[in-house]
This record gives structure tokens, sequence and C-alpha cells, in this order.
């Protein structure tokens, strides 16, 4: 028997797999990261945002208290504390941009937002802007007053900021 060599080929590598194009997968991937980024930033604004507000409110209420019992202040003296604490509050629970700038009648306006009867442009609120123009200083009876308006505007914000 005579042996014939069989035509065969030499043994051939089939070819690299390339990176491009990527595939669909990692398409997806890329779009992706960004947009749960994106979301987890704002998750985690919006959450040190909340627990801000919520210990701003907290630290008021202590003062408010402080303010309140305190009995060596006067009414003029607890008038001017109880302003600046009300609009640092403000200040801390919306954007710096529209409240900052507010003064007189736009002020009490902003602070009556969600209270019953407008308590601050028609009721005793008025002090907080009337009272350094006043001859007589304000009473006892209204300063008294004027707490448990400012008590119960904080309690307003703390539910509005849930």
């Amino acid at each position: 028997m005579s042996t014939t060599p069989l035509p065969l080929r030499d043994i051939h590598l089939p070819e690299a797999i390339s990176w491009w194009p990527l595939a669909l997968g990692w398409w997806l991937l890329a779009l992706l990261i960004p947009v749960l980024l994106v979301f987890a930033y704002r998750a985690f604004k919006r959450v040190t945002r909340k627990n801000a507000v919520k210990k701003a409110l907290k630290i008021a209420r202590k003062h408010l208290d402080s303010i309140e019992k305190d009995a060596d202040m006067g009414s003029m003296q607890k008038l001017c504390e109880l302003s600046v604490l009300i609009r640092r509050v403000a200040i801390s629970v919306a954007p710096r941009a529209e409240v900052a700038g507010l003064t007189g009648r736009a002020w009490l306006e902003f602070l009556d937002n969600g209270l019953k009867d407008a308590p601050f442009s028609i009721g005793v609120g008025r002090l907080l802007v009337d009272a350094p123009y006043r001859k007589t200083p304000p009473t006892d009876p209204e300063i008294t007053q004027l707490l448990d308006v400012c008590r119960n505007w904080l309690k307003t914000c703390a539910r509005q900021k849930r």
C-alpha cells in the first residue's frame, strides 16, 4: 500500500475577540452608572437637608423656651431675640434667596404662609415689624402671645418639612 500525503492545512487559531464595538450590556451600564450617581446625589442632598431642617427646628424650640423663661430680659430684648430667631429659622428652612431679603409686610406674609388667621400680618405678629417704631415697648401679655404665635409657626414649619 502506498501512502499519499493528505492535503491538510495548518492549524488556524480563531481571530482574537475585539473589544470594539462594545456589547449592548456595556452600553447600558455606561448609561446607567451616571443616572444612578445623579439619583444617589439627589437622595443624599434631600436626606441631609431634611435632617438639617429638623435640627434647626429643634434648636429653635429650645431657644424659644429659653427666651420665654428668661426673667432678666425686658420685653424689647425678648422681641429682638424672637425676631432674630424667626429670621434664622426661616433662612434655614426656606431657600435663602427667597427669604433673606424680605422686610415689612412681605416678611409677615411669608410668616403667615401655612398659618390660619394671619397672626403675623394682622395679629400680634406685627410686633416684629412695628415695635421698634412704637413710643411704648410691648407689654408682657403681647410678648406672651407673640411667643405662642412663634411656637405655632415653628410647629407648622416642622409639619411642612416632613
